[in-house]
């Protein structure tokens, strides 16, 4: 059976993708799976840029109409005010600018009791070190979409262990072109490339209970 909002989603058809996530919330499907759909569409969007079916602005389009889906969700996502004792540093590495997998994360993992500090987008190695020192932070989500990015992860981790700090946090690095040979390249403890895998990752840390050196 063809997902209707996930064709929505990727033909770029915003009132027919607002009106089936209205229509699904009024009908018992959770925020999960609506953003799960959205996701799969956005995918698509992505492909088809890839293959010059569609241009630049229909990715941002395709932001756009899921920043109209995200307002539509909130009011109906219970927030989570307990303090679970994970504060999350998050940002998109140094020369990329794609955030609309980072920000879908950012949202679930807040809506679940998570602390998370966004960093933004074209963050440095060292930013993201600095943000780790000052906060304590316990895990560290790197999102890349560049291949050509993933160097600079790999730059994040080394400095964290030049300083001192590596066995003291977690780094999740996440994206279209993660993998595990990206994961043991770059040192990272885990990795995920899809929205799902993301978030049952970082509960997975949670249910662990602590940061201890990576596997």
């Amino acid at each position: 059976m063809e997902d209707e909002l996930q064709l929505a989603m990727a033909d770029l058809d915003e009132e027919k993708t607002l009106m089936l996530v209205e229509t699904r919330i009024n009908t018992g499907y959770t925020s999960m799976e609506i953003v799960e759909s959205c996701r799969r569409g956005i995918e698509v969007v992505g492909m088809k840029y890839s293959d010059s079916h569609y241009y630049l602005s229909d990715l941002i389009m395709s932001e756009e109409i899921f920043k109209g889906v995200m307002r539509i969700l909130e009011p109906h996502i219970p927030v989570n005010d307990s303090d679970n004792g994970f504060t999350i540093i998050m940002g998109t590495i140094e020369g990329d600018i794609h955030d609309l997998g980072k920000n879908i994360i950012i949202y679930l993992l807040r809506s679940s009791g998570f602390q998370v500090h966004d960093l933004g987008v074209d963050v440095t190695p060292e930013r993201f070190v600095q943000a780790v020192n000052e906060s304590k932070a316990t895990i560290l989500g790197i999102s890349v979409l560049l291949s050509f990015c993933v160097g600079s992860v790999k730059k994040v981790v080394d400095l964290l262990t030049e300083i001192g700090l590596r066995d003291k946090v977690k780094v999740v690095v996440g994206g279209y072109p993660v993998n595990q040979e990206v994961k043991e390249f770059t040192g990272a403890d885990y990795y995920a490339n899809d929205v799902s895998e993301a978030i049952k990752i970082y509960r997975q840390i949670l249910e662990q209970g602590a940061c201890s050196v990576s596997k």
